[in-house]
């Protein structure tokens, strides 16, 4: 079992772990019940079907030490799902978010990232949610977790536990170099943005 973080926490992921190389990091959400089936567990238990149908999407950033993005070749999505260095590549879409665990997977292999990239933000988005009228009151259960690739072992676990009402975009976290290290910081900040495109402008 993972570490379990809270907002604003950080934690050194490759310290004392020589061998880690690659993670996977996985995200997940469920769709709120119109009824209650099961209580709050019910969309973790599958009986997130009888939710409202909300499309999320899960991006990535590779940001330089500026914080920018240095070419939309570096923007990780359901359109593009493989960064320029090959480091960051994108499982594929997941339309619905129903059942257990990781909704959509993004796989990082830390010694392939150019030195150029100092951080990985990680972005989750409701596809159409101006057309659609969705906001993220409409998803419970999103967590963030990163998993060693060749260990298995889950490394940290962050469960996005306020109330996100209102926002259109989700920031559950960011890995980013620390010298020779990497880190992970668990973000958790949500905002009105409403596509990936327009996120990715703000950093060009």
């Amino acid at each position: 079992m993972g570490i379990n973080l809270v907002k604003g926490q950080k934690i050194d992921l490759t310290k004392g772990r020589s061998s880690l190389s690659s993670v996977m990091v996985g995200l997940g959400w469920d769709p709120v019940e119109k009824k209650k089936s099961g209580g709050f567990l019910g969309g973790l238990l599958g009986g997130g079907a009888s939710g409202a149908e909300v499309d999320c999407d899960a991006s990535v950033l590779l940001l330089d030490e500026n914080g920018k993005l240095q070419s939309k070749k570096n923007l990780v999505y359901f359109g593009n799902k493989a960064s320029q260095d090959g480091s960051v590549v994108h499982s594929g879409d997941n339309l619905t978010g129903a059942g257990e665990g990781d909704d959509e997977v993004i796989n990082v292999n830390l010694n392939a990232i150019s030195p150029s990239v100092h951080k990985l933000v990680f972005v989750v988005n409701i596809y159409q949610a101006k057309q659609r009228k969705q906001d993220f009151g409409l998803i419970q259960n999103a967590f963030i977790r990163l998993v060693d690739n060749g260990t298995k072992e889950e490394l940290v676990h962050y469960n996005l536990s306020e109330n996100y009402a209102g926002k259109t975009s989700l920031f559950p976290g960011e890995l980013y170099r620390h010298g020779s290290e990497w880190k992970f910081s668990a973000v958790g900040e949500g905002t009105s943005d409403l596509d990936i495109g327009s996120i990715a402008n703000k950093y060009l």
